[in-house]
């Protein structure tokens, strides 16, 4: 009988709803010191293990089938068939971002959901590594990886941390490879461009703009953060005005490290006339602010072109105004993390909402390295990608989800 047949017959003719919620019961019961709670925790195990034993007996793959009709909804499993087919493999490594993508704001109170961080240990259990790749901050993602999956977890020398999208990588157990500073290995201009950027952020902007802003404690990074709630309009409005700030700032330290002989409200324009080629997004802003400059980006001289070319102006809507290296990306931070951890033939389940994410998505399509899921409220370009390619788009606050398809895809990608 074909496989397709017999996740039908699986899921036709048991009550696989029900298993999947003794399942979760079991998984995520909380850590209570209850005899009563105890004994209802146990009856509930052994009524799993009933159920999982009918179908264990029915398939000739039965503990395969078990395991995922325990876990996998009727289409996740039949995605998961699909993804088998197509590519033959399962998923060996998780990148995964946090804000957005493994936890939201607007649905689950900006915490990673238990059952979430249940299934990433049942992928570390299983031997995947996970690479965290976030624009946050290491120590704030050190934090909540600890908190939430464990020390153990975090020390076992299979998980690794992206940090300020790409700037740094932390791996600990690696030895002298634990913490790799990228950004050290940019040339010296550059390096002196952004030292000016975070020497002058904050004291040279406007008072409503230090009202309104704080900067976040990258390493490397210039990243100014609303003190407003994220996504709200008082939020928009700040981060609004803080990536021209941000665009003018730039224009004034790139000037000063070339020795530009242009004036700086010229070098103001021909930056922010830049930056709006690059990205629809920004014209946007600088259109609605009244700072999109009648220039043509052909007029602006090569020596200015040549380092902004290097640098990357980043919007993310209510949220942040950032300027990084192009040279530092999540990319760069993937293939370092890879290789720290020996992952030397990578078939990847890479999950995030921005456009950073969406080049390291693009970054494994074009090696046969991985497939890429979002939520559904990730930015235009992303969700366009992961559209285009297998579809796996979640709802906001359900990244497990996608996790469970990997998970079903795993086991029957074992089955061969």
């Amino acid at each position: 009988m074909e496989r397709y047949d017999l996740v039908y017959q699986l899921y036709d003719e048991y009550d696989t709803k029900t298993l999947r919620e003794y399942q979760e019961f079991v998984d995520v019961f909380p850590a209570v010191d209850s005899r009563v709670a105890l004994e209802h925790w146990q009856e509930a195990n052994d009524e799993l293990g009933d159920r999982k034993d009918e179908i264990r007996s029915a398939f000739a793959a039965g503990e395969t089938f078990a395991e995922i009709a325990a876990r996998a909804t009727r289409d996740q499993a039949f995605t998961a068939l699909d993804l088998e087919a197509k590519y033959g493999r399962g998923v060996n490594v998780l990148v995964l971002d946090v804000d957005e993508t493994l936890r939201s704001a607007g649905s689950t109170d900006n915490e990673i959901p238990r059952e979430t961080l249940h299934v990433l240990t049942e992928f570390h259990e299983a031997g995947v590594p996970i690479v965290i790749c976030t624009g946050q901050t290491l120590e704030n993602v050190k934090g909540f990886a600890i908190q939430g999956l464990g020390s153990e977890i975090v020390h076992s020398g299979e998980l690794s941390i992206v940090y300020e999208a790409g700037t740094g990588v932390f791996t600990p157990g690696h030895g002298a490879d634990t913490k790799q500073l990228l950004y050290e290995e940019l040339d010296e201009e550059i390096r002196t461009v952004f030292d000016d950027l975070r020497a002058r952020v904050l004291p040279e902007a406007p008072d409503s703009l230090r009202r309104g802003c704080h900067l976040q404690g990258n390493e490397f990074n210039v990243t100014m953060k609303p003190n407003y709630e994220t996504g709200s309009a008082d939020a928009r409005e700040i981060i609004d005005d803080a990536l021209v700030y941000l665009i003018d700032l730039l224009a004034d330290a790139v000037g000063e490290a070339i020795g530009s002989e242009i004036g700086a409200d010229d070098c103001r324009e021909l930056t922010r006339a830049f930056y709006a080629d690059q990205d629809p997004e920004i014209r946007t802003v600088l259109e609605a602010e009244g700072a999109y400059p009648d220039r043509d980006r052909e007029a602006i001289p090569d020596a200015l072109a040549d380092v902004l070319e290097r640098i990357d102006v980043a919007y993310y809507e209510a949220d942040a105004a950032e300027i990084g290296s192009l040279e530092l990306n999540k990319v760069v931070g993937v293939e370092r993390a890879l290789d720290v951890l020996g992952v030397e033939d990578p078939f990847a389940l890479v999950m995030g909402d921005s456009k950073s994410d969406r080049r390291v998505m693009e970054w494994v399509e074009d090696r046969d390295a991985g497939i890429a899921a979002a939520p559904e409220h990730a930015s235009q370009d992303t969700l366009e990608h992961v559209l285009r390619t297998d579809e796996l788009v979640f709802d906001r606050g359900k990244s497990v989800d996608v996790l469970r398809t990997a998970y079903a895809l795993n086991r029957l990608a074992r089955l061969g």
